[in-house]
């Protein structure tokens, strides 16, 4: 068995029944087909890619035969290039993804700079009105002490 590029597998009977196949398909072009493929694709499927060329010589079923391992090659070979170009199509979904995770991930560190000021400002209220309430309760201790204590002769 040969396996093609193009995903087919072919045994050698098969093989020999698509030449056989496109040998009546060329010969009988006169002849009119009960449902002929339309013409684009039938002259997709019989052109010949421009880098190959038949040689003087070559028996009808050898020229046959290579016709069609190139057109499977170069199916396999669209393929490829389709597979590339769908590579980069990712690879443009992927930077778009980067894009907005570096946006995404530049917005977090201004959230966390706005929670750290607020804390900041917080934790200096916090201990402002520590301070004050201390400062209270030394003015409260010290009025206290001058309450309790006993009068003093006067000088």
């Amino acid at each position: 068995m040969v396996q093609s590029t193009g995903g087919r597998v072919f045994n050698v009977v098969d093989l020999e029944r698509e030449i056989e196949a496109e040998v009546r398909n060329t010969v009988s072009f006169r002849e009119p087909r009960p449902n002929p493929a339309p013409a684009r694709t039938r002259t997709a499927i019989l052109s010949m890619p421009e880098y190959v060329e038949h040689r003087d010589g070559a028996s009808e079923i050898g020229r046959l035969s290579a016709e069609a391992v190139v057109r499977e090659y170069e199916a396999a070979a669209k393929d490829i290039e389709a597979m590339g170009a769908e590579l980069i199509e990712r690879v443009r979904q992927c930077e778009a993804m980067t894009r907005d995770a570096l946006a995404a991930t530049d917005e977090m560190r201004e959230t966390a700079k706005r929670y750290r000021e607020e804390a900041k400002r917080i934790f200096l209220q916090i201990e402002d009105c520590s301070l004050m309430t201390a400062e209270v309760r030394k003015t409260c201790t010290e009025l206290k002490a001058r309450i309790a204590a006993p009068p003093t002769a006067p000088a």
